[in-house]
């Protein structure tokens, strides 16, 4: 029973984190329709950003996440304005934007290379606790904190999403951009706000993933690919499916090390989503393309 309850709450620890990667990279695609693998890159560098600020120039730590958070979500928008709208004002189809992110993920992993070097920073503010037993398990205060606070900024998202104008106006740009255009929803700053809103969601799980573990310059190309696998698992297109989706990869991967070598939990990950591309790329929860069409 406690190893039960040991698997289940590290799934939901990993999950937590899956689950603000996958949100703001779900909430970027409804809005944008193309993949901004350098989603990751705001994961990792927010990372970075509060090593930078807390670390190395001791900024209190509260106003050091603050202006992390902050300038994550200001990169995202600066991607958008600089990067991939002159591409779209060009025509660029799908795939070129798709290959344009790959590049930015790419590029900021090299450039952190080169300002950090490749070893690995600790961000040091929380010190190491003793676990709590619940329900037989471990779990440590900052574990704790990560499950609740993602979960109050998930039903805060889906809050926004759901009862304010600009939540509105970013549905109705993801189910017809067409149609919100002509009721003159302005659709370039509603992607800017996705853009800021998905980055400012990836840098808090940056700095969740910094003070629990530690941070390297390639984290964030492994963490887009578990964000984009819960996005796929729930539904690309839908960012309550998407949370949901994540905190099953989370269980999923963390339950299945009970049946298969832990060094097999991202092949696990990956044969996860090849099987939802193939038989359900709508995802569990997502809407099927054709019938919203």
């Amino acid at each position: 029973m406690a190893v039960v309850a040991q698997l289940i709450i590290n799934g939901l620890i990993a999950g937590s984190i899956y689950a603000l990667v996958a949100a703001g990279f779900s909430l970027i695609f409804s809005t944008n329709k193309f993949m901004h693998f350098a989603h990751g890159s705001s994961v990792v560098i927010a990372g970075y950003l509060l090593f930078t600020f807390f670390s190395l120039w001791h900024i209190p730590f509260y106003l050091s996440c603050l202006l992390t958070v902050v300038l994550t979500g200001v990169l995202g928008v600066v991607l958008h304005r600089f990067v991939y709208l002159p591409l779209e004002k060009k025509n660029a189809s799908t795939v070129v934007l798709l290959i344009a992110s790959i590049g930015l993920l790419m590029l900021f992993q090299n450039l952190l290379q080169i300002i950090f070097s490749a070893s690995v920073k600790t961000i040091g503010y929380v010190q190491v606790a003793q676990g709590v037993s619940l329900f037989g398990a471990s779990i440590t205060p900052l574990q704790i904190a990560i499950i609740l606070l993602s979960f109050f900024l998930l039903i805060l998202l889906y809050w926004f999403m759901k009862y304010t104008a600009l939540g509105r106006n970013m549905r109705a740009i993801a189910d017809n951009k067409e149609l919100a255009e002509i009721i003159g929803i302005d659709h370039i700053k509603v992607a800017s706000l996705s853009f800021f809103i998905g980055s400012a969601l990836a840098g808090i799980a940056g700095i969740l993933i910094g003070l629990e573990q530690n941070v390297y310059p390639t984290m964030g190309t492994m963490l887009i690919v578990k964000g984009f696998t819960g996005a796929v698992i729930g539904g690309i297109d839908f960012v309550p499916g998407s949370i949901l989706g994540s905190y099953l990869l989370g269980l999923i991967e963390n339950i299945g090390i009970w049946f298969i070598p832990s060094g097999y939990k991202d092949a696990l990950s990956f044969a996860l989503l090849f099987i939802f591309l193939l038989f359900r790329p709508q995802g569990l929860f997502g809407i099927n393309k054709g019938v919203r069409k």
